[in-house]
Formats: C-alpha cells, sequence, structure tokens
C-alpha cells in the first residue's frame, strides 16, 4: 500500500457548537469548532471533516459564517455536508471556504444531484455520507438512514453504494449508526461489504474507542479513518492513531510524537 492512510477528526456541529453523543442522541457541548480546528491541524489531522448535523432535521442550510471561520483557520482540507440539496448549494460551500462537499439525505431524494454535481466540479469534491446500520429486510443486511438517523430510507446500503459510485461520486463517508459514539469500535463487517463493492476512497465513521479500532478499520479497507469523542474529549490524540497505524504497517503523513 502506497497511498498514505488519512485520520481525519470529525466535528459534529450544532447550532455553531460542536457537538457529541451517543447515536445522534443525548449531544453534549464538545467546544468551539474554529478553535478545534486549528488544534487539530496543529496535531497533525490530514483532513477534517465538518457536518452540520442538524441543517436536514431543521430545513436550514449550512451555516457558513462558521465553515467560512473554520477554513480560514484551518490549513488543511476541509469536508463539509449538512443540508446540501443543490448544485448552487455545494458552490456556496466551496465560495465559503469548503475543498469537498459531503451529500446524504438530498442525494437519496434525488441521486441526479449526483450527476450534475460531477458535472459541473468534478468528482474529486464530492463525498457521499452514508449513515447506514444494520436492517431486517434488506438484501445485504444494510439499509440508509437519513435526518441524523431518524429515519430510514427504506434503501439498500449497498445497492445505494454502488449506485452512487456508478453515478460518479469521488469519495464514501460510511457511518456505522449502530456504532456511533459507542466507542465500540468501527462496523468491521459492514467496511468489508462496501470494499468489496466499490474501488473508490473509503472513509470509515463510527464506534472508535481505541487505537486499535482504527488498525481494524484500515485492515478491513478503509482508507480513511474518522472519529469525534475520543479526539475532542482527549481519549486519544492524532498522533497516537497515527502512532498506532505506522506500528501496523500502514504509512501515514508526517512525523508523530
Amino acid at each position: 500500500m502506497s497511498v498514505a492512510i488519512r485520520v481525519i477528526p470529525c466535528l459534529d456541529v450544532d447550532a455553531g457548537r460542536v457537538v457529541k453523543g451517543v447515536n445522534f442522541q443525548n449531544l453534549r457541548d464538545a467546544g468551539d469548532p474554529v478553535e478545534l480546528g486549528r488544534a487539530y491541524g496543529q496535531q497533525g489531522a490530514d483532513e477534517l471533516t465538518f457536518l452540520d448535523i442538524s441543517a436536514s432535521v431543521k430545513g436550514r442550510a449550512t451555516t457558513h459564517k462558521v465553515v467560512t471561520a473554520t477554513a480560514e483557520t484551518v490549513f488543511i482540507p476541509l469536508t463539509v455536508g449538512g443540508g446540501v440539496r443543490t448544485v448552487d448549494d455545494v458552490d456556496a460551500l466551496l465560495r465559503a471556504g469548503a475543498d469537498k462537499v459531503g451529500i446524504n439525505t438530498a442525494a437519496i431524494a434525488n441521486p441526479d444531484l449526483i450527476n450534475d454535481t460531477v458535472a459541473r466540479f468534478g468528482n474529486q469534491v464530492l463525498v457521499l455520507s452514508v449513515d447506514a446500520r444494520r436492517e431486517m429486510g434488506m438484501p445485504s443486511g444494510f439499509g440508509v438512514t437519513t435526518h441524523g438517523g431518524r429515519r430510514s430510507a427504506g434503501l439498500d446500503a449497498m445497492a445505494w453504494v454502488r449506485e452512487a459510485a456508478d453515478r460518479g461520486v469521488g469519495e464514501i463517508l460510511l457511518n456505522s449508526m449502530d456504532a456511533d459514539g459507542t466507542e465500540a469500535g468501527f462496523d468491521i463487517e459492514m467496511i468489508q461489504a462496501v470494499r468489496a463493492l466499490v474501488d473508490l476512497p473509503l472513509i470509515a465513521s463510527g464506534g472508535a474507542g481505541k487505537v486499535e479500532d482504527f488498525v481494524q478499520a484500515v485492515r478491513a479497507g478503509a482508507d480513511a479513518v474518522l472519529a469525534a469523542s475520543v479526539f475532542h474529549f482527549g481519549t486519544l490524540t492524532v498522533s497516537e492513531v497515527k502512532d498506532a497505524l505506522r506500528q501496523a504497517g500502514y504509512p501515514v503523513r508526517g512525523e508523530t510524537t
């Protein structure tokens, strides 16, 4: 493997503050997104993901002011998602400072959003966020959820990943809603299923609790590992995760201490 594994802190933002809970419930304050973004950049994070987790639920656009302030402070690639419904929304976020834009709910309602965005900006800017959980009746055993995991989309997760790949999406952010915030480990079975299906860059999310969890996710096929709680509340540092990945034989960017 020659491409470095990326370690990505995630800022789940609600009303301008970073929050974190379990399965997107019982949210608690984790700090200011600008301050946290600056700290993660200094720690050696490879990228930063900013998700406005209430944008789709409340039917409002992502707060561009906070995105701009974060982008002006963070000098690593910034992916922004939440409330993106149109190609113009993608354009606005890119202009606000995002390097990549994540889409979820709107793409399920209108899959052509993927094609249209790729046609206008190229696939390198588009990340499909897939909030999936185990769901009986789905061919793969995994179903897609929307609205922060609150609703079933009635869509098989693997079928949706395959369709999105065919439509040209550039990257998959795979979040296990069953594992989200539990710190019990990534959903290895889900990662393996997606990896067997597509060759796109795959970001594993949901469930990180210890450094070994990140190694297992990469071993299962993830190209990048994303976490929130363990970084926000000081359980782990980006450097510790990179050290563990390096010791396991995986290339990472930069020197760690």
